[in-house]
């Protein structure tokens, strides 16, 4: 008599083509695996006769109440490679993980590795918070990894319909208008833009777009030369503000889509004897600790670090948990300092 070895998750997994934790999250029902998927699996399983041994199943259903915390290695002057914006973010994160008895494993994002692999599926954590991502194009097939294997996880970032998983965001649009409307309240009228205004950083382009909205709201052209590509640094900021400086084009604003470009545009400004906000107005936005002491003092579109950081925890938990937890905009505000004043 032939004996035919019991089959396993990982067999399933195998014939499937997705992680074996995804095997196991589709038998158990759980709703991070995607209907498509979850059938698929199901019918393997029927195929091989497969059934769940639930004192296993319980097992590996136990819980580590460890948040994992993975940040993306931002370009910085330092050695932090941490955007300075998620910085102050962190803070608000581990005291929420705190009151919520969850303790935060905080690792860095290997983009060249499969770093989404290592947490919720070696079960050293119970699901991820993503912070930054770089160039977003190359990041989105990250992200639907995460979906199909059914991993926990939810993102600061740009919303959109659509898009993978859940994220929790600031009003990047409404930011950008109401930076602009200022400026536009003060007299100016030539208002460049430094930031990337792309698909590659949709933040930014949301920002360049509100930007863009508030000039013909008020019957100003846009002019597409006063948009000058820059990344978040502030080294970028200031290459940036050179390349306009050095053309023809007219300008007696700067809105950076960050304050790190804003502050490098500062420094250019002044070493080419620009006044600041007497020739030229200088707007960021994020609000990071710097923006305050910036010379002149920047004024910045604030995003709420505290309440980012309670809403990323309080939906990935809900998340853990198997509930409903919706994407969300979070609303910006103006922070109107000497950089940005009236003639």
């Amino acid at each position: 008599m032939t004996h035919h070895p019991k089959p396993t998750s990982f067999d399933i997994a195998q014939l499937a083509g997705v992680s074996q934790p995804t095997v196991s999250r589709a038998l158990r029902g759980s709703t991070t695996v995607s209907e498509q998927t979850r059938k698929r699996i199901e019918a393997i399983a029927h195929q091989l006769n497969y059934k769940v041994d639930k004192n296993a199943s319980s097992l590996r259903r136990q819980q580590t109440n460890t948040i994992a915390l993975l940040f993306f290695e931002d370009p910085t002057p330092d050695d932090s490679l941490i955007n300075p914006f998620f910085l102050s973010m962190l803070g608000s994160i581990t005291r929420t993980c705190a009151q919520r008895g969850y303790d935060l494993l905080i690792s860095f994002q290997q983009l060249s590795s499969n770093w989404h692999m290592d947490f919720e599926d070696s079960r050293k954590a119970d699901g991820i918070i993503l912070l930054g991502y770089g160039d977003y194009e190359l990041y989105h097939a990250r992200l639907e990894k995460l979906v199909e294997q059914g991993t926990h996880f939810v993102r600061w970032g740009f919303v959109q319909p659509g898009q993978p998983g859940t994220t929790i965001g600031c009003d990047n649009f409404r930011g950008g208008y109401d930076a602009t409307q200022h400026l536009i309240s003060i007299g100016r009228r030539r208002i460049a833009f430094l930031g990337d205004a792309s698909s590659h950083y949709p933040e930014f382009h949301d920002r360049y777009r509100g930007c863009c909205e508030a000039q013909k709201s008020s019957g100003i052209r846009v002019a597409n030369d006063r948009q000058i590509n820059a990344i978040n640094t502030e080294q970028s900021g200031y290459d940036a503000a050179m390349a306009l400086i050095n053309s023809s084009v007219k300008f007696d604003a700067i809105f950076a889509a960050s304050d790190l470009i804003a502050i490098g545009a500062i420094r250019a400004l002044e070493g080419n004897n620009v006044a600041i906000p007497q020739h030229v107005s200088v707007v960021g936005f994020d609000d990071i600790p710097a923006a305050s002491l910036a010379h002149p003092p920047l004024t910045t579109v604030q995003q709420d670090y505290k309440r980012a950081g309670e809403s990323l925890v309080d939906t990935l938990l809900k998340l853990i948990r198997n509930e409903k937890a919706d994407t969300s905009v979070l609303p910006a505000k103006l922070i109107i300092r000497k950089s940005c004043m009236a003639r």
